[in-house]
């Protein structure tokens, strides 16, 4: 039988067919339009979502034998707010993961609700992205709209509602709304009474490999898909991600270099940071995971290429890059503010250390190094947690870059391995689609079946050395901006 894995990003939905063996039959991508309405804003309209979806659905099964999917699973963006009305019908567009508007709401919930009462509410603090202050903007910035609230729903789970007909979400995807009580896995009536909502508002909770439904008959007929196809959970694309590199059981990780950058951290149990400079979050394979998340990662180095050299040609930009570990110039990436551990929306971008005798190649060294050094930042909260991460796969776009990896690995002090699949959430949630279907009996079968390392980067010991006492250097300049960054 076959799987669909449909990953639901920000600037396109990429969709993915395999067998239940995880080979990789076929794979499309569609994008669609980001909008900024305003500084700091970042919105879509979920119908886009959708008729990509559609469209990518139909490509990816053109020349395939439809007749032989049996399951299909999303992974998608965390975080967002899509809000429907009594008729199931968009009220207004969703507000993303990366939008900024909520400062006021984040301080509201952070200092005067407190992070204390929220930590116990949701085993997290609120951070600028998160789903609960962007109801709270609403409340305040659009109470019309904020009253015809029917159901208040996450990106991929909007996909899963069109699909299906059932107003559902999972646990990981739930665990960044500040709404879920993530330890005992239910939603916070602490929260939703702070919020204003009420239970019926929110979708029913699955664990990421549970059916939800089946597919509609009318886009089984369009598909040409048997009627029996069924329709999992799915989950946020973090905890996707972790599938589809292998990222389950005590103290195993993943780092991804996409847009955003995470480290992400699985557990047998749950475990929370008393700092809560990471997040903990409920995983896909039904335990639970802690994540750090740097809001700008590949996307600086796409920054810094596009906008600024105008250039596409970014492997031409590396090839003079030789003096690794004795750069001058450092770069913080907060091109978008910081989430982890800063959890600071006004934070900005910035070159430190200029001077006459540099040059264009340092800065794009200290581009590709300042992404490492705030990762570090969250991989050094979990090890003064007392966590051993000895290796971490890497998945996202930054991947693909041997220079960057070899970076990587000798600030982050760890070896990195390279899963033979890199396709990210899509493969993720065709896993969770197959255990869904019953080909395997758990998400660790699963797991070990499908995901194979290819290539590993170890830690150049030398490097590691030069890279340490850099990465000292770095974590001096945010607190030594962050007064600047306030004004």
């Amino acid at each position: 039988m076959n799987y669909i894995g449909i990953d639901l990003g920000t600037s396109a939905v990429k969709l993915l067919l395999m067998d239940g063996t995880g080979k990789i039959l076929n794979s499309v991508s569609k994008s669609y339009p980001l909008n900024f309405p305003y500084p700091g804003w970042s919105e879509q309209n979920p119908r886009d979502w959708f008729e990509a979806t559609m469209e990518g659905m139909e490509d990816l099964l053109q020349n395939q034998d439809s007749c032989q999917v049996k399951a299909l699973s999303f992974g998608g963006q965390m975080h967002g707010l899509v809000l429907l009305d009594e008729k199931d019908q968009v009220l207004r567009p969703a507000i993303l993961w990366n939008d900024g508007r909520t400062e006021e709401e984040n301080d509201y919930l952070n200092q005067v609700i407190g992070k204390e009462k929220l930590s116990t509410y949701t085993a997290n603090i609120s951070f600028t992205g998160f789903t609960a202050a962007k109801i709270l903007w609403v409340k305040k910035h659009e109470p019309e709209i904020f009253s015809k609230i029917h159901k208040i729903m996450l990106p991929k789970d909007y996909l899963l509602y069109c699909l299906t007909g059932v107003h559902a979400t999972d646990y990981s995807d739930a665990s960044g709304m500040l709404l879920l009580d993530v330890k005992q896995k239910k939603w916070s009536k602490e929260m939703l009474e702070i919020c204003g909502i009420s239970l019926k508002q929110l979708p029913v909770l699955y664990e990421s490999y549970e059916v939800v439904g089946k597919i509609k008959e009318e886009f089984s007929k369009r598909l040409k898909l048997s009627s029996d196809v069924l329709v999992a959970a799915g989950a946020g694309d973090n905890a996707a991600a972790a599938i589809g590199t292998g990222t389950i059981g005590e103290g195993s990780c993943t780092l991804s270099l996409g847009t955003s950058g995470t480290v992400f951290i699985s557990g047998d149990s749950f475990r929370l940071d008393s700092y809560n400079a990471l997040h903990s979050f409920a995983h896909a394979d039904g335990k639970y995971h802690l994540m750090g998340c740097i809001l700008s990662a590949a996307s600086c180095y796409s920054w810094w290429m596009e906008n600024i050299l105008e250039t596409q040609d970014f492997e031409k930009e590396q090839e003079k890059i030789v003096h690794l570990g004795e750069n001058p110039v450092f770069f913080l990436p907060y091109l978008m503010g910081e989430r982890s551990p800063h959890n600071d929306a006004k934070a900005k971008g910035a070159f430190i250390g200029l001077s006459m005798d540099n040059h264009r190649e340092q800065m794009t060294q200290a581009v590709l190094e300042g992404v490492a050094f705030a990762l570090r930042d969250s991989l050094e909260v979990a090890r003064k947690l007392g966590i051993q991460i000895s290796s971490c796969k890497i998945s996202g776009g930054g991947m693909k870059s041997p220079l960057w990896r070899k970076i990587l690995a000798a600030v982050l002090q760890t070896r990195l391995d390279v899963v033979k699949t890199s396709e990210g959430p899509s493969f993720g949630a065709a896993i969770l689609a197959s255990v869904a279907a019953g080909e395997y009996v758990n998400v660790k079968e699963a797991v070990a079946a499908m995901v194979e390392v290819i290539h590993s980067e170890k830690a150049d010991p030398v490097l590691q050395e030069k890279y340490e006492v850099q990465y000292q250097k770095f974590r001096q300049l945010y607190p030594a901006l962050k007064t600047c960054y306030a004004q």
